[in-house]
């Protein structure tokens, strides 16, 4: 291979099998050779041509490129997006190629562990800066092999991104080169710690507590309706219309429901919820406001609730008489210092009263809010958004029939640091869940492989927590996911489904009253990988300022 083009060809051959490893085509076994053309690379002496690591920016361009194809669905303003999101996360690829070359040629480690620990340090930097990007992570290829991937509950999905990344290691340094010697003894112990992951993973799966028999399960409704989303007109009467419809069937199909969980942004009225904060300050001129408007206030208030009530007053009643409660997904509006917007799920008991709620904490950048643009307002005139959301506080609980649910929002499901960190404060206050449940909406995508990835994120928040995970999407996909990261069943993509899932209170399994290992743990695995990257960096800044004062290339490594 001509050493002009070898950078580049290596690069292509390890991006493109990636790429393949993941939705939609989810070759999972190519994810284990993917890294092995990377490797490679880091073992060469000097990389090839004149700026190889500009060629790698380039590949992980094209890698990223066909993974967030996705991105440009909802809008013709996300095609900057997606080139934006894309170009930033290519930079990655050179950057994990230059820092385990760095490990490897001058500071002496071997190539089996600098590559593996400075991949899992990069997806644990990935998964926190600029907010946080954590889907398609390399661990997330796997979940086709549920036995390996139960080593989620200890180390997250990094964990799983490590051992991959490790064999694919070992394979590399395995194969002849005519400049270094074949070594197969990383082979020899990267099967000796597939058996041990293995046997974890099986010893993990056999003790699993089967649901219990003797307590009442709470029967629930996942509804999943198929409305593709457009900013261009407004589908609120057909997507309420939609849902009450396939809750109708669900409550003839399955009289005894006691709870129906909507997907994100389903329930959406002329007038948002609003509340007042308890340390509201009003605007001067808001109560003179209100007092010009007190009765316009009250009418649309009046609305609201009536439309509520309207909304059960359709719908079947029980076999014992008694309506199911809701859970749905909806605009509020609170007062405080100022109008903050909110995403919000809400409880709402038969009587068609809020029981509770939870204001989503993590929301998505140019989505649901731009940075600056609180100081910045004009910045929204460039977007489909009117304004930004403000994030929540605290995590809450959805108590129904003796069974607690913890709830998130659309794509908080994908940021794991987020959910433990939900799941650890609900156990510090005595308030343990017994399940997620998660309300998105991933009808921007049209069907896409997002659904795909945003599936896989779902499975690992269910092993690394050891608590089941009940998603409710509209356009797909709906899912009842078990402790272990089975899928128990799937709603289609792209089309109308209702999913019934039976759980128990988990009062006395093991998991309810010691939590997973990763709840104690959290990232420390890809933390120590992260400090790692942070040392090699350091160690480059000596030889970078010798060579730049001799006038050699930066490059030359």
């Amino acid at each position: 291979m001509a050493n002009g083009y070898a950078t580049f060809t290596w690069g292509m051959i390890g991006g493109l099998l990636l790429w393949v490893a993941f939705p939609p085509c989810a070759w999972w076994p190519c994810a284990w050779l993917a890294p092995v053309a990377w490797v490679l690379l880091v073992r060469r002496k000097r990389l090839p041509g004149a700026r190889p690591y500009l060629v790698l920016w380039c590949v992980g361009l094209i890698h990223w490129l066909l993974i967030l194809h996705w991105v440009r669905l909802p809008h013709w303003s996300a095609f900057f997006g997606w080139f934006a999101l894309a170009g930033y996360l290519a930079c990655y690829v050179p950057l994990f190629i230059g820092l385990s070359r760095a490990a490897v040629h001058q500071a002496g480690i071997h190539t089996v562990i600098a590559v593996p620990l400075v991949w899992t340090g990069l997806e644990l930097f990935r998964g926190h800066f600029l907010t946080g990007f954590s889907l398609a992570l390399l661990g997330h290829t796997q979940t086709s092999w549920n036995t390996v991937i139960q080593i989620a509950d200890v180390g997250g999905a990094y964990a799983v991104s490590c051992l991959v990344m490790f064999i694919a290691a070992s394979l590399a340094v395995a194969l002849p080169r005519p400049d270094l010697p074949a070594q197969r003894w990383p082979l020899a112990v990267a099967v000796l710690i597939l058996v041990c992951v293995l046997g974890y993973g099986r010893q993990r799966l056999n003790q699993a507590v089967p649901e219990t028999a003797n307590s009442r399960s709470t029967r629930i409704a996942l509804v999943q309706g198929s409305i593709d989303v457009s900013f261009s007109h407004d589908q609120r009467e057909e997507t309420l219309d939609h849902y009450l419809e396939l809750s109708r069937e669900a409550l003839v199909e399955h009289p005894d429901l006691d709870v129906i969980v909507w997907p994100e942004s389903m329930c959406t009225f002329d007038v948002p919820i609003m509340s007042l904060a308890d340390d509201v300050v009003f605007p001067p001129d808001f109560r003179a406001w209100v007092a010009q408007n007190a009765d316009h206030v009250q009418q649309q208030i009046d609305n609201f609730l009536a439309s509520h009530r309207a909304v059960l007053s359709t719908l079947p009643e029980k076999s014992d008489g008694k309506p199911p409660c809701f859970i749905l997904c909806s605009e509020t509006v609170q007062w405080r210092d100022k109008l903050h917007r909110f995403n919000t799920s809400l409880l709402i008991d038969p009587a068609g009263t809020i029981i509770d709620r939870y204001h989503k904490m993590h929301p998505v950048m140019f989505g649901e809010y731009v940075p600056l643009g609180d100081i910045f307002p004009w910045l929204y005139n460039l977007t489909p958004m009117a304004g930004g959301l403000t994030p929540g506080e605290e995590p809450n609980i959805f108590e129904v029939e003796g069974l607690r649910l913890a709830p998130s929002i659309c794509f908080e499901t994908t940021v794991p640091h987020l959910i433990r960190r939900q799941v650890v404060e609900l156990r510090r206050q005595g308030r343990v869940p017994d399940a997620l449940v998660n309300l998105t909406n991933d009808g921007w995508f049209r069907g896409s492989s997002e659904l795909d990835l945003h599936l896989v994120c779902g499975v690992f928040r269910a092993i690394e927590n050891r608590l089941p995970l009940l998603i409710a999407a509209n356009t797909g996909f709906s899912a009842w996911i078990d402790p272990e990261g089975r899928v128990i069943t799937r709603g289609p993509r792209r089309a109308t489904d209702v999913l019934v899932a039976d759980l128990h209170p988990s009062a006395n399994q093991p998991v309810a009253r010691f939590g997973s290992p990763y709840q104690y743990l959290g990232d420390l695995l890809a933390g120590t990988c992260l400090l790692f990257c942070g040392l090699v960096m350091l160690s480059l800044f000596p030889p970078l300022l010798r060579r730049v004062g001799s006038g050699q290339s930066w490059h030359d490594t």
